[in-house]
């Protein structure tokens, strides 16, 4: 037998995309610390912490007003199942953090969804996660949007164009110019 057929077949392995947002990292920078070049190797007993303090946490943000530790991930292997998942834990005693608008309290946790959308304050993450089969550590790789993750909710609707290429007329003041709206107004 060849070296080749005596290999021992490669495991792939479990990896965590999360993609970063917050509508101020241009100016502030607060993901300055974070390697978005790779992807880094944990052991699957190893809590992956998110948060401002840098010796509690392997991913720190630098902004005072993220919590010192934030979140955490947790892999782990569901009960009576082969399939490995992660669970996240809000770990901040001032901020509520949601995922897929499940609020979560302080110390509450959550099995993390295989494609699902972190929020805390103004920071957005989506986390996604690739299967794998390797048990003994896992995969992050971590991303930089460029534009907000949770898109506005209140978009204006459209007038829809009759077949004519005529417009339907408006009643006085609307569609004549612009309108101005309160931010603060519901949708």
């Amino acid at each position: 037998m060849s070296s080749f057929e005596e290999a021992e077949t490669e495991e792939t392995v479990t990896c965590l995309h999360l993609t970063f947002y917050h509508p101020g990292q241009a100016e502030k920078m607060m993901f300055r610390c974070l390697d978005f070049c790779r992807r880094q190797q944990l052991r699957a007993d190893d809590m992956a912490k998110f948060g401002r303090d840098s010796s509690l946490c392997r991913y720190s943000l630098v902004d005072t007003r993220v919590s010192r530790i934030q979140f955490s991930l947790q892999f782990y292997r569901k009960l009576h199942s082969s399939e490995y998942t992660f669970e996240i834990k809000n770990l901040s005693k001032k901020t509520k953090l949601t995922v897929n608008q499940t609020e979560l309290g302080y110390l509450n946790k959550t099995d993390l969804p295989w494609k699902s959308i972190i929020c805390f304050g103004e920071y957005q993450v989506l986390a996604e996660i690739q299967e794998g089969e390797a048990v003994d550590y896992f995969e992050t790789r971590l991303h930089l949007a460029e534009a907000p993750i949770l898109q506005e909710r209140c978009l204006p609707s459209l007038q829809p164009v009759p077949d004519n290429g005529i417009s339907p007329s408006f009643p006085p003041g609307q569609g004549k110019s612009p309108t101005e709206i309160d931010e603060n107004e519901m949708c």
